[in-house]
């Protein structure tokens, strides 16, 4: 088979491609992770972090401490975030082939995905910053849990309450319309498929960046939460009722941290 036929079949498969790489690297984020959460249970050490998570140091994290916990963070936001950007993702890798059966420039999707990622790797620093803190004022556990039911409820009411914003609506349509954001805001170029990624990452950041947090409440390494949110942020993408998921979902973290105060105050 002639080399140029050859290219050509494997630019017609491209979507598989993109699906087969992001599939790889989304496997490979979550088994890292559980490997390193199941480490952390057993011998009290997050190895991902290189810190101890529990002894008389517990609670004297070094400044250098925050870039193992920005690689732990950035690592899981590979695995929670991965599978919902892929009907983004996928829909780029759809209009490109398109624009080169039309004999239109292209640009690779892999600038895309990077300038996603870069967005959450952004919003991987400041977690491990903010977690940092929260560990050195005691409101974290060792096992990165917060000790505090006052922090809890009020990250809890937070994220509820954003649910039903203006804002939260906004990100959330642009997350849900792949096809319609790739038409309105294409650029040209390897510059402009960076961008666009970038801007992609912005919007889905917004919309989500509290229901991260919640982690703080629920466990950093808690592997049932962060699969338990990561379905969720899916499920408010492709739903057929996802607005009403997203507000009843609202309702419920919002009397959840209610009731956690409350509670507290007793």
């Amino acid at each position: 088979m002639p080399r140029l036929l050859v290219l050509e079949t494997v630019l017609k498969r491209d979507r598989l491609i993109v699906l087969a790489g992001l599939t790889g690297l989304t496997i490979l984020a979550w088994g890292y992770m559980i490997h390193e959460a199941r480490a952390m249970t057993l011998t009290g050490v997050c190895s991902c972090a290189g810190m101890k998570m529990s002894g008389p140091d517990v609670n004297s994290w070094s400044v250098s401490a925050i870039v193992p916990l920005f690689l732990m963070w950035s690592e899981m936001m590979v695995a929670m975030m991965l599978p919902s950007a892929a009907p983004m993702i996928l829909t780029f890798a759809a209009v490109n082939r398109r624009r080169r059966e039309q004999d239109q420039p292209f640009v690779p999707t892999g600038l895309f995905v990077l300038g996603y990622l870069v967005i959450w790797t952004g919003f991987s620093l400041l977690a491990a910053l903010v977690q940092w803190v929260l560990h050195g004022a005691a409101l974290l556990s060792p096992i990165m849990v917060s000790t505090s039911p006052l922090l809890g409820g009020a990250l809890l009411i937070t994220a509820g309450v954003f649910q039903w914003t203006p804002l939260k609506h906004a990100c959330l349509r642009h997350c849900q319309s792949p096809l319609s954001f790739l038409m309105t805001d294409w650029r040209p170029g390897r510059r402009g498929a960076w961008l666009m990624g970038l801007k992609h990452g912005a919007y889905c950041t917004g919309c989500c960046w509290l229901l991260m947090a919640l982690l703080f409440m629920a466990g950093v390494m808690n592997m049932w939460w962060v699969a338990i949110i990561a379905g969720f942020v899916l499920l408010e993408k492709i739903a057929p009722k996802r607005l009403a998921i997203g507000r009843a979902a609202g309702l419920f973290l919002a009397g959840w941290g209610i009731l956690m105060i409350g509670l507290a105050w007793h």
